[in-house]
């Protein structure tokens, strides 16, 4: 008789979630993972995640699909899926697309050529919107961005919430003209837009933001140009670490400081970013969780294929340094 994941929790004496939870290397105590680990010992439980699908032919193995691996976002995200896969003795096939639609299609379609089990997936906005036309026999997980309601399970940040959070922040500095500068290619972008034009409005502030495509060097561009204009912002907002990383090398070309010439403050909270003059004030995402969580829904999926379309929205930290100190 095979042993399934409810035998691994009764002997446990936790529920399934929290095996499901304890195998993809998720937060759990100590205790809690040892009992876990001991059960699945103790009862010879492999996860076959779904003999249905083994018996259709696919393999034991998880595509992850990122944007851009060399965020260092992605390549933290990306270590948490593979270390659950690990414990869960999977494979992975990681592919990166550049923010590139027709990479992501092809990506795709090499997903259900080598019959992956499942997909953790970070798609651009254009793909997002036409999930629906492609025919995936299985199941998708999206991280970082979420498709159309009811479509696939999702974990993503509170973008919008996270974002607030900035503008909050360089408002109660004394900072009044803030720039807002967000990714053109994904709804993370548009959702951090959101939140800026939101609390600037809250606040009794005008917004001023542009999309540019999410890369250091265009953001370096938009910045130095910007800094030469008569009325340049006070502060300046930005989606994600490499647009961060534009905007600090736009104002060492100049010989700019911050907060001085230029406050700063964006998401990632990134090793360099600490290190960065004094500091720079930054979003962290909790992405250990986020690759977790993907991995656990994934499973949860796996083992019962009519639950609800489920969507985990977390939320981000608030790191205060010296890049936004309080306007002189």
């Amino acid at each position: 008789m095979s042993v399934s994941i409810k035998d691994v929790a009764r002997h446990a004496g936790v529920s399934v979630a929290t095996v499901s939870r304890t195998l993809s290397n998720g937060p759990v105590s100590e205790e809690t993972r040892r009992r876990v680990e001991d059960a699945v010992q103790a009862t010879g439980y492999r996860p076959n995640l779904s003999a249905r699908r083994l018996r259709s032919q696919h393999t034991q193995t998880i595509g992850l699909v990122v944007s851009d691996i060399r965020n260092p976002f992605f390549t933290a995200v990306s270590r948490a899926v593979e270390d659950a896969a690990y414990h869960a003795g999977m494979r992975v096939i990681l592919c990166n697309t550049d923010e590139n639609p027709d990479r992501e299609e092809l990506y795709l379609r090499l997903m259900q050529e080598e019959r992956v089990t499942g997909l953790i997936f970070a798609p651009t906005r254009t793909t997002c919107e036409a999930l629906d036309r492609f025919d995936l026999d299985f199941p998708v997980v999206l991280i970082d961005r979420a498709g159309p309601p009811g479509l696939h399970d999702a974990v993503v940040l509170d973008n919008a919430g996270a974002s607030a959070l900035l503008i909050d922040h360089l408002a109660a500095q004394g900072y009044r003209k803030i720039h807002g500068l967000f990714g053109n290619t994904s709804t993370t972008g548009a959702e951090r837009h959101d939140g800026y034009t939101a609390a600037m409005h809250r606040h009794g502030l005008q917004p001023d933001a542009v999309f540019i495509a999410p890369q250091a060097a265009a953001a370096e561009a938009h910045i130095a140009a910007l800094l030469t204009t008569p009325d340049r912002p006070e502060a300046v907002v930005v989606s994600n670490g490499q647009l961060l990383l534009g905007v600090t090398r736009a104002l060492r070309a100049a010989g700019l400081s911050m907060p001085g010439d230029l406050a700063v403050a964006g998401f990632d909270n990134e090793t360099w970013t600490e290190l960065v003059g004094p500091g720079l004030t930054v979003i962290e995402q909790p992405v250990q969780e986020i690759g977790a969580s993907a991995m656990t829904m994934l499973f949860e999926r796996l083992e019962r294929q009519d639950l609800p379309v489920r969507k985990i929205v977390l939320s981000g930290r608030c790191i205060i340094r010296g890049s936004t100190a309080t306007r002189g």
